[in-house]
This record gives structure tokens, C-alpha cells and sequence, in this order.
């Protein structure tokens, strides 16, 4: 069985828990946090030197980190992984996406609202910075889900999965997704697939 490090309310972790719910696989979940010190201790250091979850054990016993990453791992030979090599790389392009342009902004000002301990790096300069990035990059999936229902080809995929982890909690961070009707449509439609779980699930 696969082991995963997690802290559960993490966007980055809820996405390998979808891509297992997706592919069938079984996970054993501990959960560390950045916030109680836990990913900084000697043992699980040695299995994510850079100290941050999510981080997963595989069945062999090696350690893989990086949410995208693992995603990749665990979607190989699945219908989650585009067969088709264009379709593939559109699915990359989209990951690499969400980590460079919305992840950075979208989970950030979302953390920076749930997290007490990181109110005071909330000032009013970053908040709307952050808003005005993570708008951005909401526009940019409107517009290929205007004319598309998934990101990356025509069917659900990984690239769905990552976009979709910190997009549902988009609300969290102060974003307003009425102007996003195809957002919002996709949406839906992700959490209406069979074997979709919630956050907190």
C-alpha cells in the first residue's frame, strides 16, 4: 500500500488523494504539518529533504515528493494520462500552470485567510496582487473551458485533478467566480464524477 504524508486540508495533497480515488489505489494516511513542526523532524526529512507535504512511500519502500509529481506516479498507464502524446504535453503545460501561475497566487491569498498565523503577511499591497494574479490565471482556464469541457484533450485528466484542487476553494481566498461561468460549469462536473471525494472526505 501506498503511504501518504499529508496535511489534510492542503490543496497540493487533496490532489493525490483524487488521483487515487480516481485510479482505484488504496492510501495509508498520516498526517504531518508545516504548522506543528512535524515536517521538520529528522525522520520525515529523511524521506522529503525539503520538508513539505504532501510526500508519499511507495509499496517498495522509496519516498517520492511533489505533488505534480506524485500525481504523474500514480496516474501511469491510466486513462487519467492522455494516450495521445499531444494531449499529454497539453496535460504537462497545465501543471506546470498551476504551479508557476495559480497555484502561487490562488493558494496563497487562500492560506493567508485560513491560517491565522499568517494574517500579519496579509497586507493590503499582497492581497490585491494576489487577486489580481490569481484572476489571471482563473481567465486563462475560462477561456480554454469555454469551448472545451476539460483542460487537456476531451476527457477528465491529470490536468483537471491539479487545477481543480485549489479552484474549488478559489471562494476561500476572496475570489469571485461569478465571472467564471465556465469555471463553474467545470466545477460541477469534476465533482460530479464517479469516485470523486471532497477535501475533508
Amino acid at each position: 500500500m501506498i503511504t501518504l504524508y499529508e496535511q489534510p486540508d492542503s490543496g497540493n495533497c487533496y490532489k493525490v488523494r483524487l488521483v487515487a480515488a480516481h485510479t482505484g489505489r488504496a492510501l495509508e494516511r498520516v498526517t504531518v504539518s508545516a504548522r506543528d513542526g512535524s515536517t521538520r523532524t529528522p525522520a520525515y526529512l529523511a524521506m522529503n529533504p525539503i520538508g513539505k507535504v504532501p510526500a508519499v512511500k511507495l509499496a517498495d519502500g522509496r519516498f517520492l515528493a511533489e505533488s505534480n509529481a506524485i500525481m504523474l506516479h500514480l496516474a501511469e498507464g491510466t486513462a487519467l494520462l492522455p494516450a495521445d502524446a499531444y494531449d499529454r504535453a497539453k496535460a504537462y503545460e497545465w501543471l506546470f500552470f498551476e504551479q508557476y501561475s495559480h497555484e502561487p497566487a490562488i493558494a496563497v491569498r487562500r492560506a493567508l485567510f485560513t491560517y491565522a498565523e499568517r494574517a500579519h503577511l496579509a497586507t493590503p499591497e499582497r492581497l490585491a496582487a494576489l487577486l489580481e494574479a490569481g484572476n489571471a490565471a482563473l481567465a486563462v482556464m475560462e477561456a480554454r473551458l469555454s469551448h472545451a469541457d476539460w483542460l487537456a484533450g476531451d476527457a477528465f485528466s491529470v490536468a483537471d485533478i491539479a487545477l481543480y484542487a485549489y479552484t474549488h476553494t478559489a471562494e476561500e481566498g476572496g475570489y469571485d467566480l461569478a465571472p467564471f461561468p465556465a469555471i463553474r460549469g467545470w466545477l460541477s462536473r469534476v465533482a460530479a464524477l464517479p469516485g470523486h471525494v471532497g477535501l475533508l472526505d
